[in-house]
């Protein structure tokens, strides 16, 4: 099966997930451009070179090469997952080699998050994830779209009353407008 599993599949009985979102379209921007200057440079290139066979055939096969790589760029960003439950956090990435990296909650240590200038103009940002001296599944999270929310968020997970944290992970979820969890699998 080429297909990767939902990243649901992979939570607990126990858990609740709170945030479910994909990295921000914004990373994928610098492959797009490139792309497209591609594309264009192989028009001008067809239009304006004396013609030739190997000059058509370079010029297709190098076009089709940059649509294709394109396609898998896309892809790998679609299927690319950030999740936060109430129990760890998880980062699923992979089309063909599915990988899976999660972090405990219970070992973060600290929480940062940084914008750019082009982050608060488009909306993302990259939450840093530090723990106790040890090399974990991941440490910075890129492109997260709304990171002072999802930063509030997880916050409120690792550091917040336990008590308030259910009612904060709904009213967060609802800003977010994230999809709820079917009832039937809670």
């Amino acid at each position: 099966m080429l297909a990767p599993r939902e990243i649901d599949e992979y939570l607990l009985p126990t858990e609740r997930r709170i945030i479910r979102v994909r990295q921000h379209w914004a990373s994928v921007w610098v492959d797009v451009t490139q792309t497209s200057l591609f594309v264009l440079l192989m028009v001008v290139a067809e239009r304006y070179l004396p013609d030739g066979v190997l000059i058509d055939n370079v010029t297709y096969y190098l076009a089709l090469v940059a649509v294709v790589r394109f396609t898998v760029i896309v892809l790998l960003w679609w299927t690319e997952r950030i999740v936060v439950t109430d129990k760890r956090m998880m980062l699923s990435s992979g089309i063909i080699t599915h990988r899976l990296g999660m972090m405990p909650l219970s070992k973060v240590t600290d929480l940062t998050f940084e914008r750019t200038v082009a982050g608060r103009m488009l909306g993302y940002g990259t939450v840093i994830v530090e723990s106790a001296g040890q090399n974990q599944a991941f440490e910075k999270i890129k492109y997260v779209p709304r990171p002072e929310e999802v930063y509030e968020a997880i916050s409120e997970m690792i550091f917040g009353d336990r008590g308030r944290t259910r009612a904060t992970g709904e009213l967060l979820r609802r800003r977010l407008s994230l999809p709820l969890r079917p009832r039937w699998r809670r």
